[in-house]
């Protein structure tokens, strides 16, 4: 079976994950890397042995081409990619359907990742769960033999689907962070640096990966419904002038508690 070959449009993290984990297969490669940002779609491309093209219009022929740029660009990049008989044209965002492709591409596909990617950081894509949808049976073979050349884990889901799990992983990957950074916000007003949160951090996320319910492993005062120290925390964060996390420290609380009172 010949290797496929592969476009990558963008230059991002998405784009550099899935450019990059390419490369290191005998199945498939990337043949070219189209990226409006000249310094970094030449870098990629330089590190996956592409060429490096900068409109969606200068692209060759390929039996792939993915994009993976920002929600708001995918319909403009897909109209502008010359029209295709037998490629297949696929993007690669969770909140998007299949439709964001134009229709003059008869073979369409969905490849999502549910994975948070940083420029620089590795990432096993063997262990990235993967979200496709395909217009057709040229589309499945082709965007679905990508799929499990990058993963182990693929699953078909539908726009309805992708757009639940996106959900989720907003709550799960960023609203967590974000919670990290407002929790390292009040303990340098102690006097205190981020290190001393990382234990607490690291052991949390591993319990909730050690179960399929992460309810079953929540702790703390909301839980135990102890509105002394409840009260105590808000009175805290009331005298450091910060409304907005108060309301949050509230709602989280109330919310962990009426959970913990359905289990």
């Amino acid at each position: 079976m010949n290797r496929i070959n592969t476009a990558i449009i963008g230059s991002g993290n998405v784009a550099e994950a899935l450019a990059k984990a390419l490369r290191d297969t005998d199945e498939a490669y990337v043949s070219q890397i189209c990226a409006r940002n000249r310094s970094r779609g030449t870098q990629l491309a330089e590190a996956c042995g592409a060429s490096y093209v900068r409109t969606p219009e200068e692209l060759d022929a390929a039996d792939i081409y993915i994009i993976a740029v920002s929600d708001k660009a995918v319909s403009e990049t897909a109209s502008a990619i010359p029209d295709t008989a037998d490629a297949v044209v696929a993007h690669t965002c969770g909140g998007l359907t299949i439709d964001a492709i134009d229709g003059k591409h008869a073979h369409r596909a969905v490849i999502y990742p549910l994975q948070t990617f940083t420029s620089g950081r590795a990432i096993d894509m063997a262990s990235v769960p993967l979200f496709t949808e395909y217009s057709d049976a040229v589309a499945q073979d082709i965007a679905g033999r990508i799929a499990r050349i990058l993963s182990r884990t693929v699953t078909e889901a539908d726009s309805k689907t992708r757009n639940k799990l996106h959900v989720a992983a907003v709550l799960a990957c960023n609203f967590s962070n974000h919670l990290y950074y407002l929790a390292s916000r009040i303990a340098a007003k102690a006097g205190i640096g981020f290190d001393a949160l990382k234990p607490i951090i690291t052991e949390t996320a591993a319990k909730a990966c050690s179960t399929d319910d992460p309810a079953n492993v929540q702790t703390g005062p909301a839980v135990r419904h102890d509105e002394v120290t409840l009260r105590r925390h808000m009175e805290i964060l009331a005298a450091e002038g910060d409304e907005r996390l108060t309301k949050i420290y509230e709602l989280l609380s109330d919310d962990i508690w009426e959970t913990s009172r359905k289990i």
